[in-house]
């Protein structure tokens, strides 16, 4: 009886200490995993469309495409130069307008201010070329707010595919098949997926 007593103990004894092994080892995987996870630095699209926000092709640069830097400024820089010849040829009409206009009404004290290749025009068409300009300015601020959307829809589609998987187990393929029983031809599209669960 004594013995099957210490038996007993020994077995419950020899339980315990295996079940604290598992614990320990189960404890130490999970940290793992944990320091794992943490050194896993996760791609954020939203972070590259936060940077091409603050500046265009900062996104790209965050998503590492920086062939693109350059074809970004470069689309900016198109209405930012139409916007400052635009604004220029504009001021210069307007004060060439109201030059003549004052000078319409007995004062030409700024008339000799007027631009030289403005001087020989007169009031009606200094009053067009100026609201021409003007509305060609006002256009390429929407130019440049709509280069700048394009910049941040770009920085944050390329953020999102950034992370997305093409491996060789993502395949689509078209083959000619027959069926046996009816002797027909055909077409078969086959879908082949990654197995997340087995590595």
């Amino acid at each position: 009886m004594q013995c099957k007593l210490a038996l007993a103990k020994t077995r419950l004894i020899l339980l315990i200490i295996l079940l604290i092994g598992f614990q320990q080892a189960s404890w130490s995987q999970d940290s793992a995993y944990i320091k794992q996870a943490d050194t896993i630095r996760h791609h954020s699209p939203r972070l590259a469309k936060r940077y091409s926000l603050i500046l265009p092709g900062l996104g790209q640069a965050y998503n590492k495409q920086y062939w693109k830097i350059p074809i970004v400024y470069g689309i900016l820089s198109i209405p930012v130069a139409t916007y400052i010849y635009n604004n220029d040829l504009y001021l210069k009409t307007k004060f060439a307008y109201q030059a003549k206009y004052k000078e319409a009404k007995g004062d030409a004290s700024d008339v000799a201010k007027i631009d030289p290749t403005l001087k020989n025009l007169t009031l009606g068409s200094l009053q067009s070329y100026r609201n021409v300009f003007r509305k060609d300015r006002d256009y390429s601020v929407l130019w440049l707010l709509l280069g700048w959307g394009l910049n941040i829809a770009d920085a944050t589609v390329s953020g999102h595919l950034k992370e997305f998987d093409i491996n060789s187990n993502l395949t689509m393929s078209i083959k000619p098949t027959i069926q046996p029983t009816t002797q027909q031809t055909g077409l078969s599209l086959q879908l082949h997926f990654k197995n997340l669960h087995a590595k």
